[in-house]
């Protein structure tokens, strides 16, 4: 697909100037779910976001000032084509230039959304698009949506080697989607290697969930079973977008993979009786609090300052 420059209402946008100390960052996979709540955090946090999808979100208008904070600006791009990769990178039709990081969340997601060699094809190729653009270009400031899934979710029929689960969990994908997870951590781990001053951030997501849908929690709730797959973790959006803006002001170095959930699981029951139920033979260390997350996210907060905001619970 072609690349398409969006228009202000004035002017186009590169006769508009740069803002004062104004960061620009590169946002793949923009318009999605998590993708959406990214661009609105960095937006709200000074950053000038530049979102390259393959369609516009619902509620942005054309300008891409409706909904966004005015901060907003679309860039359409096939991530399989390296060389309109590469010119996003760049710039495009002169609307700007210069870009100081780059998230990539774009990919096809979950088994089952097209075959398989499709699913694996397009998330693989397009990762090692933005790594190879980013060196070329020498962008350091690199953040990518990894994955839980990639250690071995769903849990089913294989168990966890241990609860809580920690970053330290041997990775075992299960299906083309969490195998292509785990080859963007291994390209982000070689492209460190090659350039000891890039910074390179794998955020394992839990299953991203949107303010609106923590009313579909209330049916899990009389069988712990429906949510064992991924030991009840989720993570909300917003908070999503949060773990992005504190990856990419990290001041580290290196390839670094963090779990990313909230504070608390998906049910009421207590961890004890969940664990006891579903995953009786599995070593497991209490949590400090009856229903805290059981996808560590201590290495997050340690690291890079990472503390979610929102729970399920109160925002029902």
């Amino acid at each position: 697909m072609g690349l398409q420059a969006s228009f202000t209402d004035k002017l186009a946008l590169g006769e508009a100037k740069r803002g004062e100390n104004k960061r620009r960052v590169i946002v793949t996979g923009g318009s999605g779910k998590l993708g959406r709540s990214t661009v609105r955090y960095l937006a709200d946090e000074g950053w000038e976001v530049i979102s390259v999808d393959t369609r516009r979100p619902p509620g942005i208008s054309e300008d891409g000032k409706s909904g966004l904070g005015g901060a907003y600006r679309l860039v359409e791009i096939d991530l399989e084509d390296m060389g309109a990769v590469l010119e996003t990178f760049l710039t495009t039709d002169m609307a700007y230039s210069g870009i100081d990081a780059v998230v990539h969340l774009a990919a096809i997601p979950s088994p089952g959304q097209t075959n398989s060699s499709r699913q694996f094809r397009t998330n693989t190729m397009s990762t090692y698009n933005v790594l190879e653009a980013c060196r070329k270009l020498k962008i350091k400031n690199i953040v990518l949506a990894s994955s839980e899934t990639l250690i071995g979710i769903p849990f089913d029929p294989h168990q966890p080697e241990s609860l809580p689960i920690t970053e330290e969990h041997e990775r075992k994908p299960e299906s083309a989607y969490s195998l292509s997870k785990l080859v963007g951590e291994t390209l982000a781990e070689q492209y460190a290697r090659w350039d000891p001053e890039a910074k390179i951030i794998s955020l394992r997501f839990s299953n991203v969930m949107l303010p609106e849908e923590y009313k579909t929690f209330e049916s899990w709730q009389d069988d712990p079973m429906k949510r064992y797959w991924n030991c009840w973790g989720y993570i909300d959006a917003r908070d999503g977008g949060q773990a992005v803006s504190k990856s990419l002001d990290s001041k580290t170095k290196g390839h670094h993979q963090y779990l990313i959930a909230a504070e608390d699981t998906c049910m009421r029951q207590s961890n004890d009786e969940l664990v006891k139920k579903a995953f009786p033979g599995v070593k497991y260390n209490a949590t400090s609090g009856p229903n805290d997350t059981l996808l560590s996210i201590e290495k997050a907060k340690k690291e890079i300052g990472f503390k979610p905001a929102y729970k399920w619970q109160d925002q029902l």
